[in-house]
């Protein structure tokens, strides 16, 4: 906007013309401790605010006076991905402030209202994005910050504006707070659904319209049988390839059959259900990494999809896209696993669960399941470790990089519902699923819109057309 087209009284003038951006102190990081003045940190800044609940603390002999934040400072984030960020102190304790955060002072309060900086400041947010410098670690200076237009109304007008941005903002709050509302409702009505599921009561009514279906025991002696079939089928063709015949059958004692759960203390399923592990149901193998570094380029792209941990994630049940790949000499340390095949974390964040739609290497961060026989579906088996997701993350140890094992894995209890139950189940919870994930997409549009709405609002409270002119601010 040109300065012609300001309203009368208004002066277009610069950031540091009406305040002064002072940068932090370095405190070093040895000097931290768990009690002492907080120290602020650009991390310590969210959403508007500034909170302590993390933050760390020095000693009050190492304190410096000179970067004391106050009550109503206004402060932002100078480097790292969220340069321009910014948040409001309303604490009550005095702290310090580091050195890459911001604390704006104004030069006059009889020239500028407080919170009009405020506003205008966090309007700024992206500006400042673009105009930060750096790779990895953007940043920019005070200087650079202070450069910035500065929209200088009449105070007895940006007093009005600022009336006006809250009154307006009110309503856009209470309606996010709405949709968050609806958001979390759907969150939890996903996991009843998910939880109803996988204990049998979706489908209470189904079962007792369908009384002949073949039991899950049954199922399972099938599903048991045609497992040892196929290893003593790989077992005698090893035996061949190295031209030995078997004398007798002692060599079928070797067979190890998977261990079945302790149910004792399980809940209760439906009779035709059976209480069963992992591996019981297929293979369940840890992802494959040998080489050492991890990430030397030469393991890096060439044609095979390389899923990580994030990857899953980020994927909401079917993994239908990769950000990395392998090569050919990044295949032969790995190993290809199967479309169809089911991906669960077991480090960083704990039993994510997505199905590959494409062949693909993971390393051994990710745990892979292979159902053994087609009367499995391994989408119920998912479905069934997501509701299983909080009990799995308490075998993780209390350490910075929880993670959980291989052996945690295959002692976890699965109930399995017959062969045609399972498949009725999954087109009731893909049916209520897909109903709540229509309503949350348009919850999700709904904050966007809210969000572009208050940029709107703050466009025009800056460019004087938010409130009416008074000529009365003019004199």
């Amino acid at each position: 906007m040109s300065v012609e087209e300001f309203p009368d009284g208004w002066t277009m003038c610069q950031l540091g013309d009406v305040m002064r951006l002072k940068n932090g102190y370095a405190f070093k990081s040895k000097d931290y401790r768990p009690e002492g003045i907080p120290l602020v940190r650009i991390s310590d800044i969210n959403d508007g605010k500034v909170t302590l609940e993390k933050s760390e603390h020095i000693p009050d002999d190492k304190t410096n006076i000179d970067f004391i934040i106050q009550q109503g400072d206004l402060l932002i984030a100078m480097s790292g991905a969220t340069t321009g960020k910014t948040g409001i102190y309303n604490g009550s304790q005095p702290c310090l402030q580091n050195q890459r955060v911001g604390n704006f002072k104004i030069i006059s309060e009889d020239a500028v209202n407080k919170k009009y900086r405020n506003y205008y400041v966090a309007s700024l947010r992206k500006e400042i994005e673009k105009a930060a410098y750096g790779g990895a670690q953007p940043n920019i200076s005070a200087k650079g910050i202070e450069a910035f237009d500065f929209p200088l109304a009449p105070l007895n007008e940006q007093k009005r504006i600022v009336a006006e941005i809250e009154k307006q903002f009110s309503r856009l709050d209470e309606a996010v707070d709405n949709l968050k509302r609806v958001k979390a409702n759907l969150k939890r009505y996903k996991a009843s659904v998910l939880k109803a599921a996988v204990e049998g009561k979706l489908t209470e009514e189904w079962r007792k319209k369908h009384p002949d279906v073949e039991p899950a025991d049954k199922l399972l002696q099938r599903i048991l049988a045609e497992r040892r079939k196929k290893w003593e089928e790989l077992e005698l063709a090893k035996m061949k390839d190295k031209g030995k015949e078997p004398k007798d059958n002692k060599w079928k004692k070797k067979y190890k059959e998977p261990s079945s759960p302790n149910i004792e203390e399980l809940p209760s399923i439906p009779s035709t259900w059976a209480w069963v592990t992992l591996p019981q149901l297929g293979e369940l193998n840890r992802g494959k990494s040998k080489h050492r570094p991890r990430n030397d380029p030469i393991l890096y792209d060439g044609p095979y999809p390389f899923i990580q941990t994030g990857d899953i994630r980020h994927a909401t049940g079917i993994i239908n896209q990769y950000t990395q790949t392998y090569s050919e000499k990044g295949l032969k340390q790995s190993r290809l696993w199967p479309k169809g095949t089911l991906c669960i974390t077991i480090a960083a964040n704990i039993a994510d669960t997505a199905i590959l739609s494409f062949d693909a290497c993971f390393p051994d961060s990710v745990v892979g399941f292979i159902p053994g026989a087609d009367h499995i579906d391994v989408r119920f088996v998912e479905y069934f470790i997501r509701t299983a997701k909080e009990d799995l993350e308490q075998f993780a140890p209390a350490t910075a990089q929880k993670n959980i094992n291989l052996a945690i894995l295959r002692e976890v209890a699965v109930p399995l519902p017959p062969e045609k139950e399972q498949q009725k189940i999954i087109d009731e919870i893909e049916k209520c699923l897909s109903v709540a994930e229509g309503i949350e997409v348009s919850a999700e549009q709904n904050m966007l819109r809210a969000e572009r709405l208050s940029q709107s609002i703050l466009k025009k409270a800056f460019s004087g057309k938010l409130v009416p002119q008074d000529s009365s601010d003019k004199s």
